[in-house]
C-alpha cells in the first residue's frame, strides 16, 4: 500500500482547518471544538488502532508523515497524543473517551509541564504502577497557560490507580517519537519560509538571499532540518513501542536542530520575524516547546549513552540492532 494515499487528504485536511489565523485565534482562548470536531471525523485518530479494534492498523512508519505535517501547519490540538493514547486504550480493551487526550509522565506529587494540557480533556499519565487515564478536571493542582504558546497547562497528581500496563521503554519514548515528528515538520516550513523571504527581501539593489555568508547560514539550516526528518522516520521505522535507542536518537537529533533551525529562521528574517503579525513565531515557539517536552536533547543523549555503554556489541552492529526496522 502506498501510505502517500493517506498524507495527501490528511494535509489537504489541515491546509483548511489550520490556517495561522485559525492557530492564533486558538492559542487566544478561542474554542478548539470546529478544528478537533473536523479531525474526529477524518478517522485519523484511529490510525495507530488495529484493524480488529475499529482502527486502521496503520505502522508506525506511515503514521510518522500524519505526524510531521501536524508540525508543518503548527496544528495546536494534541492529534498524535490522541493518536497514541487511543491505541494503548485499545489493547488495552479500554474504550477512549471523546475528545483530545494529552500524554503526561508524572511521577506521584510531582507538578509537572502537559504539552497542550489546556485544550485536552483526558491525559494519559504514566507513574510507576502503570499508566491511568484521567479527567484533567480531575487533576489535584491545574495551572493552565503555561508553555510558549500559553496551550500547556502545569498539572499535579496524587497516586492515581493504573488501568493499564506502561508500554515498552514507557510513555515518553513514544512521546519522544512524537515530538521528533513535529520538529521535524516545524523545521521543513521554517525552510521554506525562510529561502522564500530571503528571495523576496532586497537589500543594497539585490535579495538578501544572493550573499554568500547567508546561502551557508540556510545550506546549514536545510542540512539539520533533513537530519530531523530522517532521525524521525528512522525512531519510527521499527514500529511502536520503539526501543529506547531509536526514541532516544530521534529526539536527541531533532531537539538540537529545532535550536539551529528557529535560530537561523530568526536571523534572516530580522526583527519582523519576532513581531506577534508575523508567521513565522508560530512555528519558532513551538520549536523550543517541543524540543524540551519529553526530554531534551541533553537528556536522551544521556539514555542513549547508558544504552551504548551497556551493549558489547561493536558499534557497527549496535546501530544496525538499534534501528532494525
Amino acid at each position: 500500500m502506498d501510505y502517500r494515499d493517506i498524507l495527501e487528504p490528511f494535509e489537504r485536511m489541515l491546509e483548511q482547518i489550520a490556517e495561522p489565523a485559525a492557530v492564533r485565534a486558538i492559542e487566544a482562548g478561542a474554542s478548539p471544538e470546529t478544528m478537533w470536531d473536523e479531525i474526529a471525523r477524518s478517522g485519523f485518530l484511529d490510525a495507530l488502532v488495529s484493524g480488529e479494534a475499529g482502527g486502521f492498523g496503520l505502522p508506525a512508519a506511515a503514521v510518522q508523515p500524519l505526524w510531521q505535517a501536524l508540525g508543518r501547519y503548527a496544528v495546536p490540538l494534541p492529534v498524535g497524543e490522541t493518536m497514541i493514547a487511543r491505541m494503548l486504550l485499545a489493547e488495552a480493551g479500554i474504550e477512549a473517551p471523546g475528545g483530545p487526550i494529552a500524554l503526561a509522565a508524572a511521577p506521584p506529587d510531582i507538578e509537572i509541564v502537559v504539552s497542550l494540557g489546556r485544550v485536552a480533556r483526558h491525559a494519559i499519565v504514566e507513574q510507576p504502577g502503570g499508566l491511568a487515564l484521567v479527567g484533567l478536571d480531575a487533576a489535584a493542582s491545574r495551572e493552565e497557560g503555561a508553555g510558549a504558546d500559553g496551550l500547556a497547562g502545569r498539572f499535579g497528581w496524587g497516586a492515581l490507580d493504573s488501568a493499564l500496563a506502561a508500554p515498552a521503554g514507557g510513555l515518553r519514548a513514544l512521546a519522544a517519537l512524537l515530538r521528533a515528528s513535529l520538529i521535524a515538520g516545524a523545521c521543513e516550513k521554517l525552510v521554506a519560509m525562510t529561502a522564500a523571504y530571503a528571495n523576496e527581501r532586497v537589500q543594497f539593489g539585490k535579495p538578501i538571499g544572493r550573499q554568500q555568508a547567508l546561502q551557508q547560514q540556510m545550506a546549514v539550516m536545510a542540512e539539520e532540518s533533513v537530519a530531523a526528518r530522517i532521525a524521525a522516520a528512522l525512531g519510527c521505522a521499527g514500529g511502536l513501542p520503539p526501543s529506547l535507542a531509536a526514541a532516544a536518537t530521534a529526539k536527541s537529533v531533532a531537539s538540537r536542530a529545532a535550536v539551529r533551525v528557529a535560530a537561523t529562521a530568526h536571523a534572516v528574517h530580522g526583527a519582523i520575524g519576532i513581531s506577534a503579525e508575523h508567521d513565522l513565531q508560530l512555528f519558532t515557539r513551538r520549536l523550543h516547546e517541543w524540543r524540551l517536552a519529553d526530554g531534551s536533547e541533553s537528556y536522551w543523549n544521556r539514555m542513549l549513552g547508558a544504552v551504548r555503554l551497556g551493549d558489547k556489541a561493536g558499534s557497527v552492529d549496535f546501530v544496525r540492532a538499534a534501528f532494525a526496522a
